[in-house]
C-alpha cells in the first residue's frame, strides 16, 4: 500500500473501534492507502480513536503487530459474516499478553478506594489490547448479525449498522452512497 503520513486521511465510518481499526487500509486498485506507516502513525491512529489520551511513545514492533492485528481482525470478521471459523491465534494472544492489570487504589479526595485499570503501553500489546477486545466484544455480540460491507463495488470498508431500519447500504452516503445513486441515475438515463 502507498504509504501516507497524512493523518487527515483516516476514516471512522463503522461505528465499531474494532471496524474502523480494520478499515485503516483502504482503497481500491492503485487507490490504496494505509493509515499505519510507521510506530508513530500507530500512535496518531489510537489517539485519535479515542484509545489514548496521553502523549505515549511508540514501543519497537508496534507498527508490525498493528498491521497484523489488522489483518487477522479482518480476515477473522469475514469468516464470521460467512459463518466460518478463522484463526484467533494473534488476537488471542493479544488479549492475554496486553490486558490491563486492575490496581485497588485510594483517593484521598473522595475517601474511598477505587479500582484502577492500569495498561501497559511500553508493549505493543498494552497499546492494541482495546482494539482486541473490542473485536472480540463485537464477533461474540447479538448485533454482530449487523455488520456489513459497503455495497459500493470498488469499496472494501466495513461498518456496524446500527440505524433504526438496519438498511444501512453504503460506508458513507457522502461517498459511496452519494456515488452509487448518481452511476444508478445515469445508467436509468442512458437507457
Amino acid at each position: 500500500m502507498a504509504s501516507d503520513s497524512n493523518h487527515s486521511a483516516t476514516l471512522f465510518l463503522a461505528d465499531n473501534l474494532a471496524l474502523d481499526f480494520i478499515n485503516s487500509a483502504y482503497g481500491v486498485a492503485e487507490q490504496q492507502h494505509d493509515c499505519f506507516t510507521d510506530d508513530r502513525s500507530v500512535i496518531a491512529w489510537l489517539t485519535t480513536a479515542g484509545v489514548l489520551s496521553d502523549e505515549v511513545a511508540p514501543p519497537r514492533g508496534l507498527l508490525a503487530l498493528a498491521r497484523e492485528l489488522r489483518e487477522e481482525s479482518r480476515a477473522l470478521v469475514k469468516a464470521a459474516m460467512n459463518g466460518t471459523a478463522s484463526d484467533a491465534t494473534l488476537i488471542n494472544s493479544v488479549l492475554e499478553a496486553g490486558r490491563p492489570q486492575q490496581k485497588l487504589t485510594w483517593h484521598d479526595e473522595t475517601q474511598q478506594f477505587y479500582l484502577q485499570a492500569c495498561a501497559d503501553h511500553s508493549k505493543p500489546a498494552g497499546l492494541l489490547w482495546p482494539i482486541a477486545d473490542a473485536l472480540a466484544t463485537l464477533v461474540t455480540s447479538e448485533k454482530f448479525e449487523f455488520v456489513r460491507q459497503c455495497e459500493a463495488h470498488d469499496c472494501i470498508l466495513l461498518f456496524h449498522d446500527l440505524s433504526k431500519s438496519h438498511r444501512r447500504r453504503w460506508c458513507s452516503m457522502a461517498t459511496c452512497g452519494n456515488r452509487m445513486k448518481v452511476a444508478a441515475f445515469r445508467s436509468r438515463k442512458s437507457q
